[in-house]
């Protein structure tokens, strides 16, 4: 494919790649960027080759559960849940009436991503993206559409592709969306006539809670529970997983016991969790599985859960 003199990039890091000139000149024919605004963008963008190393060992495939939930639960990070749920208590409610995701689940979110908004992430977006879609073959299709997404993002909501911030894998705002989740689930829940995830609590209460939704949240339905492990089990012989892919019948059979009332054909998760010097056991239900579409560890979704279950327990004691 021929590139135009236009799409040639004379400077920075990714000068020369015809690659990027393709890119540019396939994203100016299917959007409203010009070739000469997409190169000048890319002519900026210095190359993140540190972020490799960290997208190969993520915290929640290096760590156990038991060192993994030392980092979300804490006293700090319950209190502060408490004083954010608090702080916009009307609006969480209104999010809850209107979409039947609990306020708690909600906040635990914010809590867990970004500390209630505090860390947001200190990576370029733009520069990000454009080196995991070039240079990082493993997930090269992956990040090359988000890129896509970003950049149709940041013209339809006039943000500054240059100045935006956020973790190492091109998520950004309160709630940690990547571009494509952006621009799919994000709501104006503040009808203000812009999608701000970076300073309306509005958009991003209602815009986590339509994340939810959109992926199949059951309304006044659990989301998982503890299991007794009796005599006589024969656990070694389930697989645990995520996904609910067990009737809880099949569960009971192998020795496990619930206080959680479930009936016999409820569609159920194994969750195994690994302790120091033993592992525990939940069930997971459908909105369990919810938490996971969010981010696809059991790890990252029990800890949002016991998160949520602790901001409550402490929001209740007043």
């Amino acid at each position: 494919m021929a590139i135009s003199n236009a799409a040639q990039i004379t400077e920075g890091d990714f000068k020369d790649r015809a690659d990027v000139g393709a890119f540019i000149v396939k994203m100016a024919r299917q959007s409203d960027y010009s070739e000469t605004e997409l190169v000048d963008l890319f002519s900026s963008v210095k190359k993140q080759e540190h972020l490799f190393e960290l997208l190969d060992k993520p915290a929640e495939k290096e760590l156990l559960w038991y060192q993994y939930r030392l980092i979300f639960i804490s006293d700090k990070r319950i209190n502060q849940g408490v004083e954010f749920w608090r702080t916009h208590q009307a609006i969480l409610s209104e999010v809850f009436r209107k979409t039947g995701v609990p306020e708690q689940i909600i906040v635990a979110i914010i809590g867990v991503e970004t500390f209630y908004g505090t860390y947001r992430g200190k990576y370029p977006v733009f520069d990000s993206l454009v080196t995991l879609a070039f240079d990082y073959p493993k997930r090269g299709p992956f990040f090359t559409r988000e890129l896509e997404q970003f950049l149709l993002l940041v013209k339809e909501q006039n943000l500054n592709a240059k100045e935006l911030r956020g973790s190492y894998a091109g998520a950004m705002g309160v709630p940690q969306f990547i571009a494509s989740s952006y621009r799919s689930y994000a709501v104006d829940f503040d009808r203000d006539g812009q999608i701000n995830l970076f300073d309306s609590i509005a958009d991003v209460a209602g815009s986590v809670a339509n994340y939810f939704v959109k992926h199949g949240w059951r309304v006044n339905e659990a989301v998982a529970g503890p299991l007794t492990a009796l005599k006589n089990n024969t656990i070694d012989q389930l697989i645990p997983g995520k996904k609910p892919s067990y009737q809880w019948s099949e569960l009971a059979q192998n020795g496990l016991y619930s206080k959680t009332e479930l009936d016999p054909d409820t569609k159920v998760a194994l969750i195994k969790l690994e302790q120091k010097n033993y592992f525990e056991y939940w069930v997971g239900l459908q909105n369990f599985y919810v938490i996971t579409r969010y981010n696809h560890s059991e790890l990252y979704a029990m800890a949002v859960y016991q998160l949520s279950l602790l901001i409550k327990a402490s929001m209740e004691q007043g």
